[in-house]
């Protein structure tokens, strides 16, 4: 049944992009979708690619393994979500048209700042990219029972290129109908399992939580702070780091804040944001519950047995909440369940192919060539998903059978040490620079590639993607509580160093577009 029901979701979603797919030369379609898009579904949307497969498979998963600082890492991406709503969001829509380049440009134009932007922002998606595609062939293989490579590989494969056409043919709107659906399923279905782990347990929380207590081997220090940090040097300082990294980082990915110019007003961004928040708030309530009843259900030591990250632990306790006698209805809402996580998967791939294409079509290549027809444009904008899509399948197969948290982590680094501050300093600092904006994204994105291969994460632990190796030098688990601090000190040093003068002519440059940027006066592209 799962198989079939893999198999009717890419077919159906497939064919929803070539109906909903732009229909003629048109950049503002193919981008934005003419922002056609109501604000409920629109917040849909964004909560769609704001819970990629990671959120799902491996904030469960800690949830399932620590207890209390799953719980935690759970409400970061909320809060993540809330810091995106109350801060950035409308100003985004405003300064932006259709990239993250844009938004930045919009102040400091020149190839130097897009292309910058472009850069940062495959850094940013490609690790998310191999994560949600080497997971796809785990998923299936623990799923469908089987475990030959080849088929893992062969897997990856076909869906890699499915996925690349979810970008290439459906644009903003197909992709964006894609994440509804997917949001619609994921919390639907882990609503009724939430529910019947709660019936299980007679409607009492906290007999779940004792119970998952009781299973988890760690006794009452899985319902307290520290035990997911317990093994390293500074617990305290690392769990800050966590989830300072998450909270900073998870919103301002590049794939997430592209949804900000979808929206036709600045009223209809913050109505958009307020059902994103809530479809999150409502998804760390169900992943919560999921997560506590794995445990509780099934055993720490077996969901670490299967996978040492505790990916699993969503579909195990999913599977668990049926008991030993499962009915066909349970059996069909099982299928829900993992059609849902499949459908994640794609949507959350085809979202992050469509952001980085989006960017290197309109940011490096069409911001070279003064007058780009709108049909080579989008023509270029699909060849650039192709050539996204490809490497990143490459590497996905190359990656799918070691520890894939480094990549999450470098992903939501990138977006906290360096995408983070050039938004807020861009946005929000009137003595801002070119320099200085430079020096933000290049210095907080070195700043994250030399600690990254520093942490336990990679080396020196037996989870860790080179567990043979040992050169882990660095303190922390993420490099969140250095590279964040010095991704901003980057900004702040290379507006300093760009002289007065500099500083002021930006000055009277940001108040020239201070009205467009903060209070939408004129429209994007007017």
């Amino acid at each position: 049944m799962s198989l079939v029901g893999f198999t009717a979701v890419a077919t159906v979603t497939l064919l929803l992009c070539v109906m909903t797919g732009p229909d003629r030369d048109d950049l503002d379609e193919f981008y934005t979708g003419y922002g056609s898009l109501s604000p409920m579904r629109n917040g849909l949307a964004i909560a769609g690619d704001y819970i990629s497969a990671a959120s799902v498979l491996g904030t469960g998963g800690v949830i399932a393994l620590f207890g209390h600082d799953g719980v935690v890492l759970a409400l970061s991406t909320a809060l993540s979500l809330m810091l995106l709503m109350f801060l950035l969001a409308e100003p985004l829509r405003n300064a932006g048209r259709f990239t993250m380049g844009d938004a930045l440009a919009r102040r400091m134009p020149g190839r130097g700042v897009r292309m910058t932007a472009c850069a940062v922002t495959l850094a940013a998606l490609l690790p998310l990219m191999l994560v949600q595609l080497a997971g796809t062939g785990q998923l299936l293989a623990f799923v469908l029972g089987f475990s030959g490579e080849t088929l893992q590989t062969g897997c990856i494969i076909g869906l890699g290129v499915l996925m690349i056409g979810y970008a290439a043919i459906g644009g903003m709107k197909g992709t964006a109908l894609i994440q509804i659906l997917k949001i619609v399923m994921l919390l639907g279905s882990g609503l009724v399992v939430a529910a019947l782990i709660l019936h299980c347990f007679d409607w009492d929380p906290g007999a779940l939580f004792d119970a998952a207590a009781d299973n988890s081997g760690a006794g009452p220090a899985f319902l307290n702070s520290g035990l997911q940090f317990a093994g390293g040097p500074h617990p305290d300082a690392d769990m800050i780091s966590a989830q300072l990294t998450v909270v900073l980082g998870g919103a301002c990915l590049p794939h997430v804040t592209m949804r900000m110019y979808t929206a036709s007003s600045a009223r209809q961004v913050r109505r958009s944001m307020s059902w994103a928040v809530s479809g999150v708030a409502l998804f760390v309530l169900v992943v919560t519950v999921i997560g506590f009843g794995a445990t509780a259900l099934v055993g720490r030591s077996v969901i670490a047995g299967i996978d040492p990250q505790g990916n699993t632990a969503y579909l195990l306790g999913s599977q668990a909440a049926f008991g030993a006698r499962v009915s066909t209805a349970e059996t069909f809402l099982f299928t829900t369940v993992t059609t849902a996580v499949f459908l994640t998967l794609l949507a959350s791939v085809g979202g992050m192919i469509l952001a980085c294409a989006n960017s290197l079509a309109h940011d490096l290549f069409a911001a070279r060539v003064q007058e780009m027809s709108p049909r080579r444009e989008m023509t270029l904008a699909r060849v650039c998903a192709l050539a996204v899509g490809v490497p990143a399948i490459v590497l996905a197969t190359l990656v799918q059978h070691r520890s894939l948290q480094p990549l999450v982590t470098l992903s939501f680094c990138l977006g906290a040490s360096a995408i983070a501050p050039a938004l807020v300093y861009g946005l929000f600092w009137r003595r801002y620079t070119r320099a200085g904006l430079l020096s933000t994204l290049i210095g907080g994105s070195l700043a994250v590639l030399l600690l990254m291969p520093g942490t336990n994460l990679v080396s020196g632990s037996p989870v860790s993607a080179f567990p043979e190796a040992d050169f882990n030098w660095f303190p922390f688990t993420t490099t969140g509580l250095v590279s964040i601090p010095l991704g901003f000190a980057c900004g702040w040093l290379g507006t300093m160093l760009s002289g007065r003068r500099t500083a002021q002519e930006q000055r009277r440059h940001y108040e020239a577009v201070e009205g467009w940027i903060l209070a939408g006066a004129v429209r994007r592209g007017d």
